[in-house]
């Protein structure tokens, strides 16, 4: 989850290297049957999206489902069930099925879920969990929380790639182990995971372990180099080919280090975001069409690399991407993933960076998959997809990422079909005024026939209003953006049914808010 530059390139390189970036170079030798795929996915390119349907492989750069159909992953990280409270955050706010219909809502096709090895311990409960809002999670284990949102995903047709993010709660770690959670116990969990949900086509994949890297003054993990305590390449083949021995239809996501000698500059990127290694010294499955490379890539908010204040900024990006990560995708070698990439866009570079990566990454199914970090608001240095009330959408980001997200579509392993789609209208009426207040009321009718569960209204407040009181739901303001989640007497509203909201503000009462949603619907007014 953290991605700082390395500083160990004096201790890992003895001199100056002034090789240049790798150029694009022809496609090398193909797999056996990869010029049929290829040649299925051009005339049907236009037609197909989503998750497609069972399990995926790969054929050169390219994805595919179980029919030969091109699929490809746009999805987004949510974390928690990493850290101390073994579950995804923000269920102490939110019902869970509303958090994944909203990511469906939305577009995002696939689903990047951490955790820690500490979670499988005994000693290890979920916590900050709403009764209220989630009571069929009360009183679960870590591991059937998972189930129950691996379970719901696939009902949306979504995908799931579960990722091994820490070996305990508390930090990241450079290795794959550590004293108390050594590569031993790393296997084991990933073969009794791969074991557990085999079979349903929702789990697509493992991402072996999160943002590999070297540590100050030597150390830590290496690409390569042939020591087996620390070559991460040759750690992701043992558990990778473990993963395969006990599911061999799952993905094996391999993810870069920070620092690779030898193979051009710059020799330090992001933790887990260099690739270049793998051109010298690919991963070697038992099941080669299994293999996916992940590359993580943040902006110059998260950490000021050299790159953004080159005076070459932004078209300084293309070649260095290539440099990383990028030639693997060019050259057909193997699919890449983006498993991490985001930013709080505090500083006005940041905005042109993710337009340009999303550019980079290519439109449709063969473009690289992505996974965008984070669902969660949460997230220090990078912020979400949610802003701070966990509930309404941050439209710029959102905006950005829009014209790259296929939708779910296809089985994706869910057994019921998804709920019909949800409809809303919303009115609004200033009651009384007085100077520098008033009060409204915001009335939501629920026009679909299905009932909205556990609903939230979110909605842009004019400039200069600040809500101050609010009564029939929980009103609360983060900036601009309010939202009123439904009381806990009445979670949820009926097909056809309305309900009206009052709520008091300082400020001018002329203003007219906007952009009201429940949940990813967008209500009419």
């Amino acid at each position: 989850m953290k991605r700082l530059l390395s500083l160990v390139v004096a201790a890992l390189v003895g001199g100056a290297v002034l090789t240049a970036s790798p150029a694009t170079a022809a496609p090398g030798p193909a797999l056996s049957r990869e010029s049929a795929h290829l040649g299925a996915a051009l005339s049907r390119e236009s037609a197909a999206s989503g998750t497609g349907s069972g399990f995926w492989h790969a054929a050169g750069s390219q994805l595919f489902d179980a029919t030969g159909a091109p699929v490809r992953m746009t999805g987004v990280n949510w974390f928690g069930a990493e850290t101390g409270n073994y579950a995804p955050h923000g269920l102490w706010s939110r019902n869970y099925k509303d958090m994944l219909d909203q990511m469906a809502g939305l577009g995002y096709n696939t689903l990047r879920l951490p955790y820690s090895n500490q979670l499988f311990d005994s000693g290890s409960k979920p916590v900050s969990i709403d009764q209220v809002q989630n009571p069929d999670l009360q009183g679960l284990t870590g591991l059937q929380v998972l189930d129950k949102i691996v379970a719901y995903a696939g009902v949306k047709g979504m995908r799931v790639l579960l990722d091994r993010h820490r070996p305990d709660s508390g930090a990241q770690s450079p290795l794959w182990y550590t004293g108390a959670y050594p590569e031993s116990r790393w296997i084991s969990d990933w073969t009794m995971l791969a074991q557990h949900y085999k079979g349903n086509p929702t789990v697509i994949g493992a991402d072996l372990h999160n943002e590999p890297h070297a540590v100050q003054g030597g150390g830590g993990a290496c690409w390569g180099c042939g020591d087996t305590a620390t070559d991460w390449r040759l750690a992701a083949e043992r558990a990778g080919n473990a993963v395969l021995a006990a599911n061999p239809d799952w993905l094996i996501v391999v993810e870069g280090v920070d620092c690779v000698s030898g193979t051009g500059d710059p020799e330090c990127g992001w933790w887990g975001g260099n690739l270049s290694g793998a051109k010298q010294f690919p991963v070697r499955l038992s099941k080669p069409d299994k293999l996916v490379y992940s590359a993580h890539e943040y902006a110059t908010s998260v950490f000021a690399q050299k790159w953004f204040s080159d005076p070459a900024f932004p078209a300084n990006l293309p070649a260095l991407w290539d440099h990383f990560f990028g030639y693997l995708h060019k050259q057909n070698i193997a699919p890449v993933l983006l498993g991490e990439f985001g930013s709080t866009l505090a500083d006005p570079r940041d905005k042109v960076w993710l337009q340009e990566l999303m550019k980079y990454s290519g439109t449709g199914t063969s473009g690289m998959s992505f996974t965008y970090w984070s669902w969660n608001p949460n997230s220090g240095d990078t912020g979400g997809i949610l802003n701070d009330d966990w509930t309404t959408v941050n439209q710029t980001k959102q905006a950005i990422l829009q014209p790259y997200l296929i939708p779910p579509s296809g089985s994706g392993g869910g057994t019921t079909d998804p709920p019909p789609p949800a409809s809303c209208a919303v009115t609004y009426h200033v009651d009384n005024t007085w100077q520098g207040g008033f009060v409204a009321t915001v009335t939501v009718k629920n026009t679909g026939s299905s009932a909205l569960k556990n609903w939230t209204l979110g909605w842009t407040v004019p400039s200069g209003t600040q809500i101050t009181g609010g009564w029939g739901a929980t009103v609360t303001q983060t900036g601009q953006q309010a939202s009123a989640k439904a009381p806990s007497w009445a979670p949820d509203l009926a097909g056809g049914a309305s309900v009206s909201i009052g709520i008091q503000a300082n400020g001018p009462s002329t203003g007219t808010p906007g952009g009201f949603a429940v949940g990813a619907t967008a209500c009419t007014t």
